[in-house]
Order: structure tokens, then sequence, then C-alpha cells
């Protein structure tokens, strides 16, 4: 056989496998991810004097950190506003139908009251279903305690596995790259930088902005003492994954909530100015120190591998989207740029270059 066929082979081999093993990966494929992010941070480290272990040691109790102030104090804050905003949802609905639906019936003709009632009869709907199927789910990790314990033994090895494949990060690259080819190496390592650049300014700069967009809007929007301060703060910053999502998002529930809340333009105005204030920081100082131009991952792009990657392989191909995204489109662009410098693209390139020879 070819060598080409047995790259092919080789392929499918790895697409047929990621698809028998997925539940087992998660662990290993999640903390490669975590390894990856945290390496820079290690590499400082050891700048700094440290040895590799303790390096890697402080790493983890930074991560450390961090889980425990979500645990304790974030998550259960959030978890509190989102059950008093479901709360709050019934009295919205009230006020535009009583208020709001006559005023656009008699501007328009459109009755919006009936439509409105059409929207809450299909949120209902999807909500009991979505509690029938949660319900069987959880009924059978309930019955099932095998299941139940492979899924805690699963999150348990994301440390585990982090730890050590940080711990021999740069000696694994060096393995990987010793085992390459000698010829395909010069291209394999070009290639590979390429998709480090992307990926690092995508998945570390983006997560830095998302953390940094999202605590500006729930300090600002809880400092003016709108409520659900906090929980829009974290939906602002995770839907800033695509760019002026996050600010459409987030200012359009902060309007809604400060509207029922004061029931003054004041009000509304400073919603607009914290949001204002967030997108000046993050188009002056965050974009471009942490981002800059290197991304190159089309904020459409993002969203189709996400879902695809979901679709395909379950929480494993969320894992695997972006980074497999990254790496296809610094392909892509190999191969564009190879396609630009060919005779099928420019037939006058193959004579310039026959009449250069010597």
């Amino acid at each position: 056989m070819r060598r080409e066929w047995w790259v092919l082979v080789a392929a499918v081999a790895v697409v047929w496998l990621l698809f028998q093993l997925e539940t087992m990966l998660m662990p290993f494929i999640a903390g490669m991810i975590l390894a990856y992010l945290s390496d820079p941070l290690a590499n400082r480290l050891q700048r700094l004097g440290l040895s590799r272990t303790l390096a890697v040691c402080g790493v983890f109790l930074i991560l450390l950190l961090v889980l425990v102030v979500a645990l304790l104090v974030l998550i259960p804050l959030a978890v509190q506003q989102v059950r008093q905003f479901g709360q709050m949802i019934p009295g919205i609905f009230e006020w535009v139908e009583t208020a709001l639906a006559p005023q656009i019936h008699s501007w328009t003709g459109l009755d919006v009251a009936a439509e409105l009632d059409d929207v809450q009869q299909t949120l209902a709907q999807h909500w009991q279903d979505a509690g029938g199927y949660l319900a069987p789910f959880l009924g059978q990790i309930g019955r099932s305690g095998a299941a139940f314990l492979a899924w805690v033994t699963y999150f348990a090895l994301i440390p585990v596995v982090t730890f050590y494949l940080l711990l021999d990060w740069n000696r694994l690259l060096d393995n990987l790259r010793s085992m390459l080819p000698r010829h395909w190496e010069p291209d394999a390592v070009r290639l590979s930088e390429r998709c480090d650049e992307v990926l690092s300014a995508f998945l570390r700069g983006q997560l830095l902005v998302m953390l940094t967009l999202g605590a500006i809007y729930a300090t600002g929007l809880t400092v003016m003492g709108v409520r659900f301060g906090l929980l829009i703060g974290m939906l602002a910053g995770l839907a800033s994954i695509v760019p002026f999502l996050g600010f459409i998002v987030g200012i359009s529930v902060a309007l809604v909530v400060a509207f029922f809340q004061f029931g003054s333009w004041l009000a509304l105005l400073g919603v607009v100015i914290v949001f204002v204030i967030g997108q000046i920081i993050e188009s002056v100082l965050l974009q471009p120190k942490l981002l800059g131009d290197r991304i190159g991952l089309h904020p459409v792009a993002v969203i189709f591998a996400v879902l695809a990657g979901g679709n395909l392989f379950g929480f494993t191909g969320v894992l695997l989207a972006l980074p497999a995204a990254a790496v296809i489109m610094v392909l892509l662009r190999e191969l564009n740029e190879r396609y630009k410098r060919s005779s099928l693209y420019d037939a006058d390139q193959r004579e310039r270059r026959d009449e250069d020879a010597p």
C-alpha cells in the first residue's frame, strides 16, 4: 500500500476509536485541555526558579482556590438568582399582557396577547418535556450504581490526568517531535506552531476576555443595585465567546430587569453606561492585549464547531470542537497557500518557473 493509504486508514481508525471510546475519553481530553491551558503558567513558575514538580503543584493550588471560591460563593449565589428570576417571569408576562399588549394593539392592530399565550404554552410544554426527559435519566443513574460510579470516577480522573500530563508536557512534545519522519518534521513543526498560535489566542485569550467582561458587567450591575447582577454578568460573559453577542444578551436582560425593578429612565441609562464601559474596555484593552489579530476563528465557525462536535461525540465532542476547528482552519490556510502557488491556480507560474530554471 502507498503511504497516503496508510495515513487514510490511520485517520479512519482514530475516528472509529473516538466513536467507540467516547465516554471513556472524556477525562483524558479534559485533562489534556487543562494541561495545555496551564502549561504557560507552569513554565513561568519554572523560570522563577521552581522545579517542574513544584511549579505544577503551584498551578494546582491556584486552580483549587478558584474551584473553592466557585463552589462556595459564585455557584450557590447564581443558583439562587436563577430561582428568583424564574419567580419573576410570570410578573413580566402579566405586565406585557395588561399594559404593553393593549398599546401595541392600538398602534399596529397586532394582538400580542394571543401570541403571548402561545409563547407561555410553548414554554410550559418544553419545560414539562425537559422534566420528562430529566426524570428517567436521573432515575436511571439512581438505579444504576455502576453508571453513577463510572461518572464519578471519570470526573475524579480529570485532575489526575491533568497533573501527570502537565508534569511531562514538554517531554511529551519533544518525544512526539522526535518520532516524526525526518522529511515531515519541518512542515509538521511549522503547522503545529501555527495551530498553537490560534489555539492559545482563542482558548486562553478569549477565556480571559469572557471572565473579565463577566466580572465588569456583574460588578457594575451589582453596584447599581440591579437584581440578578451576578447572573446577568455571568450570562453576558459566557455569550461573549461570539463578538457582540454577550453585549446584546446582557444589556437586553439587564434593561428588562432594571425596568421592572426601578421603573425609571435613569436606571436604564445606568445599565447602558455599564455595558458601554465594558465594550470600551474590551475594544481598547482586552482585544488588543489578549487576542490581537491572531485568533482567526470566525464566530460562525465557533458555533458550528461546538454544535457539530456535540452532535457527533456528545460532551467529548464539545471538548474537541475548538481544537479540531483550529487545526482544520490552519490546514485549510496551508492548502489555500499551496493552491495559490500552484500552476492549477495560475498556469503562468509554471512557465515563469521554467524560464527561471537554469
